[in-house]
């Protein structure tokens, strides 16, 4: 027998069990990570290697570094999610990962890692798509969701706001145009001298401003779900660069605080709009810049006022982990979602 008939025979009675313990790896960008996932909900174990401190000294991930990293951490960090979860290599049931979108050397480094140890324990090789795992992060944290609802992701590289049909079928309703929310955040932060990482210490600094201290331009998409942070985070530069010139002081936590009111009201006004017009009244949270502090709350106040029920995973679930693939990786494998070992890094691949 063929490892690929293997493998479809092992999937099928896992699928016609409901049952899977599930070892996932996530390397997309600068976190290599690694978990166990049973069942889809519930959070064995969890690791995360960061590698801030190292593209701190180049003020951004530098992927060549990012790549050569993962290839460093992933071996030990998976033994470690499996000491964590007092389980050895013989009780895991298969092995996700993550590819794509991302980093082509990240995901690589990811991806030829799960081929390898699936063909050599002759496990089901699952793909997962990076953005669907953020979407699912939220069935860790509340496992009373269920589909449909709309998601808003929210992140370094990617604003979506997507209607949830089922479990790995998505409509996308809208996206960002141009720069995803988290980019901008990052850029504006590096016109304030806040150093790598950006967008979590603006945030931080955010806190302690008058976020009506400055006045930044409403950007207006042709349709209603799309976003559009480019133009305002041009004007929120030119805005920074004309009052140096001018010799005027910055302020700098007003300045933050203005411009994150004025990303988190685009976000959340077009997340609850979502939910209106579709009639659907459940609103989940996912993405690194899930963990805001301000969108958080927003969401939190726009939804309820709406009449929403919303879902947020917890901070350590919006930021890159291998938790959130593990789960996206249950209800693919429970659809007969199995990769051969031809499987490859897809850097650009889009939500299906």
């Amino acid at each position: 027998m063929t490892y690929q008939e293997s493998v479809r025979a092992q999937a099928e009675k896992l699928i016609a069990s409901g049952h899977a313990r599930i070892l996932a790896i996530e390397s997309s960008c600068d976190e290599t990570a690694a978990a166990i996932i049973e069942d889809g909900r519930k959070l064995v174990s969890s690791v995360i290697a960061s590698q801030i401190d190292m593209h701190a000294l180049y003020g951004g991930v530098v992927p060549e570094i990012a790549s050569r990293m993962h290839v460093e951490a992933l071996d030990p960090l998976c033994d470690q999610a499996l000491e964590q979860a007092n389980m050895t290599m013989n009780d895991v049931d298969a092995i996700a990962v993550t590819y794509g979108p991302g980093l082509v050397g990240a995901l690589l480094t990811g991806v030829a890692w799960a081929k390898a140890f699936a063909y050599a324990r002759n496990l089901p090789l699952i793909p997962v798509n990076h953005i669907e795992g953020h979407v699912s992060a939220n069935y860790i944290a509340h496992p009373d969701l269920e589909p449909p609802f709309i998601c808003l992701v929210a992140s370094g590289g990617h604003s979506h706001i997507v209607r949830v049909d089922d479990y790995g079928s998505y409509t996308i309703l809208g996206g960002t145009t141009d720069d995803a929310a988290g980019e901008a955040f990052d850029k504006v932060a590096r016109v304030l001298n806040i150093p790598y990482p950006g967008g979590p210490l603006l945030d931080k600094l955010a806190e302690e401003g008058d976020d009506r201290a400055y006045t930044f331009p409403k950007v207006v998409t042709p349709r209603p779900y799309d976003f559009s942070f480019s133009g305002l985070k041009t004007a929120v530069i030119n805005q920074a660069h004309n009052l140096r010139q001018q010799g005027e002081e910055i302020r700098a936590a007003d300045f933050a605080a203005s411009f994150r009111r004025a990303v988190v009201d685009s976000l959340s006004k077009k997340a609850v709009a979502a939910c209106k017009d579709t009639g659907i009244t459940r609103l989940a949270l996912a993405g690194g810049v899930a963990s805001n502090r301000l969108l958080r709350r927003e969401i939190e106040r726009r939804g309820k006022k709406a009449g929403l029920d919303v879902f947020m995973p917890p901070a350590i679930l919006c930021t890159d982990n291998a938790a959130m693939i593990g789960s996206a990786a249950f209800y693919q494998l429970m659809k007969g979602s199995v990769a051969s070992l031809d499987l490859n890094a897809i850097p650009a691949l889009g939500l299906m």
